[in-house]
Formats: structure tokens, sequence, C-alpha cells
């Protein structure tokens, strides 16, 4: 799991998907409620960011699990800022180092990945990251000058 925070790292996309018993007048409110008490941040540059799907029909209780029945369900899939750690700090390491000692490149290989596929994904993984990053920065950015404007009027 990723540090979150809640100030710097921003929402490019949510989806929020309902089961059972929900109204979507009931969805859409809630909605309404996680954006004016600030509990999501969206990017500048999608206001709406919100997916909303419903359906009618309750989970099925598969017999023999603990977990409980419930007549409505939620579930929200969030495409966040914070996931730019994740690449840095986790999976570039590992992958360099993982990499540098050779690890299991010979099974790979012997699959029929060529060598320089490897430099390609590690490639990728940084374009990847940068993406982050440059939202993360533009947001920075288009916050200072926000901020910029305030003093000029005084």
């Amino acid at each position: 799991c990723a540090d979150f925070d809640n100030e710097e790292d921003k929402y490019m996309a949510i989806s929020i998907n309902y089961r059972g018993d929900i109204k979507s007048k009931d969805a859409n409110a809630a909605v309404q409620w996680l954006k004016q008490n600030k509990k999501v941040t969206l990017v500048d540059w999608c206001p709406t960011g919100f997916k909303i799907g419903l359906n009618e029909v309750p989970c099925a209780l598969v017999p023999g699990d603990d977990i409980a029945l419930f007549e409505r369900n939620a579930t929200m899939i969030g495409n966040n800022t914070a996931i730019s750690r994740v690449f840095s700090e986790r999976i570039s390491k590992k992958y360099d180092l993982m990499y540098s000692q050779r690890a299991f490149v010979h099974w790979y290989v012997g699959e029929g990945t060529e060598e320089g596929e490897f430099a390609e994904a590690r490639e990728d993984l940084g374009f990847l990251e940068k993406d982050y990053l440059d939202v993360l920065q533009d947001q920075a950015t288009d916050d200072d000058a926000d901020g910029d404007d305030d003093d000029e009027d005084e």
C-alpha cells in the first residue's frame, strides 16, 4: 500500500460501483459529499472525475464464506498520483536490482524474450513514473500560479 497524502496526491479518475438497493440520487449525493468535504481531490483538468455504476442485484452469498450478506455494497477504484511512489520506490528498485544480477533472465530468454526487451521494459517504467510526476508538478505549478494572482491584487 502506498502512503497517501490527501493534500498533495490527486485523483485523475474514480469509479464507484454500487450493488443492491441503491438509488442514483443517493449515489450522486455521496459523490457530492466526497467532493464538498474534500475527501477526494481531483486534478484540475478533470473536475468531474467520477464514474458511477449501479447494479440492482445484490452480491451473491457463497456457501461456506465468512463474509456477511449485505443488501448494499460499494467498491471504489481510483487512479491516483500516489502510485508513482510505488513505481519509483518499489518496482523500479527491485527491477534494477534483479536485472543487475541477471536474475531470471535466462528463463525469459529461453522462452523467446529478446535481451533488448528488458531495457525497453525498464525505460517504459521510467516513462510511466515521469508521467505521474508530471501530473503532480503541473498541479503544483497551477496551485502556485493561483496563489501568485492573489498577491498581485494587494
